[in-house]
């Protein structure tokens, strides 16, 4: 226990961490039980790429409200509650699949309340952090939690996720809600230090002007949040259609699929163990270059590809840039942003992944319809590559993340 969260770090940071790894553990599950539901429903292309785009719209909906609320109320109250919410949603959607009453339209409906409720419950998640230990140790905290995510979400998860799937369609939703659940109960336990100001009482929408003006202000946030949002929409269309990428080029079933997901997570892993070594190696800039150009290569692999142990090695070392790139992110932000303002920051951020996702899932849907799977891995190769290339230079700015920005005055 002291070598995965040290007593320095506090027992409140214990029980964030264990909610986090009980809840990713659920959300594991579904990574792989989510999509074999969908396609024992239906074999389209673009009514697979919608239960994708369902869970992500609701960040385009729903997102920023969340910031804003996040740092207004009792951020592990909320968290908690919501958490309560999304083991309703699974009960509900096990009973209608152990009743044999389940159908697309059930199916897509559950994917959208999950992802509305995941808006809100991820967006205050992630301001929790550095209300429980010290800036020293934001580093640490992000490595145990993704750690947690790899193990638990990627690792773990998938492959458990499509044998209960295998041994009845809803077991694998049964467990996720229970996990959901205990996530809240362990959250509920957390003891929490006040914002370091208080949250002015302005309406939303003006709250969520100071977030977008605080990131477009900081130089390096600035260029994370853009990076991420055009490089989701090359890797949400490539990857809302792996699951048939399995089923129909590699002629995998399901447990094939859910070892392609966990097979990242191994690369993740890897990841985890040496990324102080490529922090104080390669420094920030140049990790980003290189795992960008991993990124970009990986779907022109995947395009070419027909090979399952071909795959498997591609999504290793996919793996191993994505956590790299999510610890990198996470960091800094939580580093660089004022913890009253964490809410509104974090979400223009995860706004701006989701919004490239969603708009990426439907472009795969349409493009694998029209052309077959491969072209959506192919348009996310040429679509990286050329968005690569104009955010090159702009990558220098990364070196500067941890230089602390206050909030920029308010307009007039």
């Amino acid at each position: 226990m002291e070598t995965v969260a040290p007593a320095r770090m506090g027992r409140d940071f214990r029980w964030l961490l264990g909610a986090s790894w009980a809840t990713n553990i659920g959300d594991g599950l579904a990574l792989a039980a989510g999509p074999l539901l969908i396609a024992s429903q239906t074999r389209s292309p673009e009514l697979v790429a919608s239960a994708v785009l369902l869970q992500r719209l609701p960040w385009l909906l729903f997102g920023l409200y969340a910031g804003a609320i996040a740092d207004r109320v009792n951020r592990r109250l909320l968290v908690a509650s919501v958490d309560l919410a999304r083991a309703g949603v699974l009960a509900a959607l096990a009973t209608t699949i152990a009743t044999g009453v389940v159908d697309i339209a059930v199916v897509l409906s559950a994917m959208f309340l999950l992802g509305v409720a995941e808006v809100f419950a991820d967006t205050t998640t992630g301001t929790l952090l550095p209300m429980v230990v010290e800036k020293a140790d934001l580093g640490l905290g992000n490595a145990r939690i993704m750690a947690g995510m790899i193990t638990a979400n990627q690792m773990v998860g998938p492959p458990i996720g499509a044998a209960l799937f295998a041994a009845g369609m809803a077991w694998p939703f049964v467990v996720q809600g229970v996990c959901v659940a205990l996530g809240a109960v362990l959250i509920s336990r957390m003891a929490i230090r006040p914002p370091s100001a208080p949250a002015r009482r302005s309406p939303s929408r003006q709250q969520i002007r100071e977030g977008f003006r605080w990131t477009w202000n900081h130089p390096p946030v600035r260029t994370l949040t853009i990076a991420i949002v055009t490089f989701n929409v090359t890797f949400g269309a490539a990857f809302s259609v792996l699951v048939l990428y399995s089923i129909e080029v590699l002629g995998r079933g399901e447990v094939g699929f859910g070892l392609l997901t966990s097979v990242g997570a191994v690369g993740g892993l890897v990841g985890t163990l040496g990324y102080g070594w490529l922090e104080r190696t390669l420094g920030l800039a140049l990790m980003m270059r290189i795992g960008l150009v991993i990124e970009t290569f990986t779907h022109l692999a995947l395009a070419l590809n027909t090979s399952f142990a071909v795959a498997l090695v591609i999504l290793f070392v996919f793996g191993a840039h994505a956590f790299v790139w999510g610890t990198t992110s996470r960091t800094i932000r939580m580093r660089a942003v004022p913890t009253h303002f964490q809410g509104r920051v974090g979400s223009v951020y995860l706004v701006g992944v989701f919004a490239g996702l969603v708009v990426g899932s439907a472009l795969g849907g349409v493009l694998a319809g029209a052309f077959g799977v491969p072209a959506a891995f192919w348009f996310a190769f040429a679509g990286s590559a050329v968005i690569l290339v104009l955010i090159w230079s702009q990558l220098d700015h990364i070196a500067h993340l941890d230089e602390p920005h206050d909030l920029p005055p308010a307009a007039g």
